[in-house]
């Protein structure tokens, strides 16, 4: 889908929102996840039973940090299904008597950077297996946003930084530490954050160690303005992982 649009001076600019990926491949089609954060449950058991009927997609954690806190992972490609079907089981028990922590919520979409081979792999069945695969319970997610000096970088010189991050996050990943999910929130999030992170594994430890790792970057380190807050989830339930 494109357009043209008008530039000072009679310039014409053209838009195009499509994913690209290697070889030409472009879709115009992403993936919208967004976690939603509730406290005041003492039991998850009826949760599980409206979140199987429903027949979302979606996954159920049990807040770390909060003894009646969950969370609550919802995706589609199609994003009227998040104030849809979504925003219909959210407001109807035994989720309506709950407490939204608006400070956790967290909405955004699959990406391609322009390098990916499988364009269908990278936004669509990879996101889903990783946050759906029971081998997998542990979860952090966080929002972040990079400053305006990162911004102003060379294409090249922010390559150099993102591959630095890449390399780390592929070691973990290859080792079975720790599997991301990257989305892009531009213009998604209340506080005008870049990205929303989702860090998937087996075990805690290792998700924490990569964020801790990921401390000493150049990105982390120099061209992070805000980072968090984090959400620390366990899985109770969670649907079907394509195949």
């Amino acid at each position: 889908m494109s357009a043209g649009v008008g530039q000072p001076g009679g310039e014409q600019v053209k838009a195009d929102v499509r994913e690209r990926g290697a070889g030409g491949q472009h879709a115009d089609r992403r993936l919208f996840m967004q976690l939603q954060v509730l406290g005041g449950c003492a039991d998850p058991k009826p949760l599980v039973t409206a979140l199987e009927t429903s027949r979302l997609e979606a996954v159920l954690y049990q807040d770390v940090n909060d003894p009646r806190g969950v969370g609550v992972l919802a995706m589609s490609e199609d994003p009227t299904a998040l104030v849809g079907a979504y925003r219909d089981l959210l407001n109807t028990e035994p989720f309506a008597g709950l407490s939204l922590r608006r400070e956790l919520t967290m909405l955004g979409r699959t990406y391609a950077a322009g390098f990916e081979q499988d364009l269908e792999e990278w936004l669509f069945l990879r996101p889903r297996r990783t946050v759906l695969n029971s081998a997998w319970p542990w979860a952090i997610w966080y929002p972040l946003r990079r400053t305006g000096a990162f911004g102003r970088l060379s294409p090249k010189e922010q390559g150099e930084i993102i591959r630095e991050h890449s390399i780390l996050g592929r070691a973990y990943g290859d080792a079975d530490l720790a599997h991301d999910v990257r989305l892009a929130c531009h213009g998604l999030d209340v506080h005008d954050n870049d990205f929303v992170i989702g860090l998937i594994g087996r075990e805690l430890h290792p998700l924490s160690h990569l964020v801790q790792t990921m401390r000493k970057t150049a990105q982390t380190s120099q061209y992070l303005q805000t980072l968090g807050p984090f959400f620390v989830g366990h899985v109770r339930w969670q649907s079907a992982a394509p195949r």
